[in-house]
């Protein structure tokens, strides 16, 4: 039980922080997701990189430096603070690549026994990680608008889908759904959390509207299945360097990386389809 209660005052608190930065306005916003990303790169090669290379601060400089690169790119197109948008991506473009190249050539100066893996995990950074909070920023603006209901509506549909799974499933969960991955996990949680997601999404339509009812449910199956895969890559991630959770920075339910897996990795497929019906 008091495992539970703190899980429960831990989530409270998380979400009421982050309930309060998105509807505070939008540079709330940005602060939030700056820190929630770089927290979530540290994390992660936190994880991967060998233990001799975890305190390499030149190494997790390239590594979060790049990592945050296509979230600030993404926040400053979408606030519109450049007034010609083909030339700064051209620019950026250009000068992002040597960046890139630049962990190579630290490389050639660290006597690494695994250097190209160590140039792989940093770019994976990126791309994992940097890229699909890049792409929330799309959905938060658009034409210079602000829309603080889309990014909570998201988020929502993606703690329900969790919390409903984990209920649900601690409850009569009995069929495992990927063994091999996470034991814990099963069938009956999987439709448990579909189902408070797809009820939840009703709400939403009829609470922020914004946009249609069809969209709505069409999110919620995006956040469910692809939000699931995102639970299951990280687990996977997890169990490939054997450890429980990716930090400890939240009680109760570990780092910041494992509070948003699936958040981050339905969100290219949700991106997609917010800029489609756009």
């Amino acid at each position: 039980m008091s495992g539970l209660l703190q899980r429960a005052t831990t989530g409270f608190f998380f979400i009421a922080i982050i309930t309060l930065c998105i509807y505070l306005g939008p540079t709330t916003f940005v602060l939030l997701f700056t820190v929630i990303t770089w927290l979530c790169l540290r994390e992660f090669l936190g994880l991967v990189l060998s233990r001799t290379h975890r305190r390499d601060i030149i190494r997790r400089i390239l590594g979060v430096g790049m990592g945050m690169v296509p979230f600030f790119l993404a926040t400053i197109l979408q606030l519109q603070l450049v007034s010609n948008r083909s030339s700064f991506i051209a620019i950026a473009a250009i000068l992002f690549f040597p960046f890139i190249f630049s962990s190579f050539i630290y490389e050639l100066y660290t006597k690494s026994n695994r250097p190209f893996s160590n140039v792989a995990f940093i770019v994976l950074a990126m791309i994992y990680i940097g890229v699909p909070f890049g792409l929330l920023t799309f959905v938060a603006f658009d034409e210079g608008q602000y829309y603080p209901n889309l990014v909570f509506a998201l988020l929502a549909m993606n703690w329900m889908n969790d919390s409903g799974a984990y209920l649900v499933g601690s409850r009569i969960g009995k069929t495992p759904l990927f063994p091999s991955i996470s034991p814990k996990k099963t069938w009956e949680g999987s439709l448990g959390g579909m189902a408070t997601t797809l009820i939840l999404s009703l709400g939403i339509c009829f609470w922020i509207g914004e946009l249609r009812l069809a969209d709505w449910v069409v999110l919620s199956v995006i956040v469910v299945v692809f939000g699931s895969l995102g639970d299951l890559v990280e687990s996977m991630l997890k169990r490939s360097v054997k450890i429980k959770d990716s930090g400890t920075l939240l009680p109760g339910h570990g780092g910041m990386l494992d509070r948003f897996d699936a958040f981050i990795f339905m969100l290219p497929f949700a991106t997609a389809y917010i800029l489609w019906i756009r």
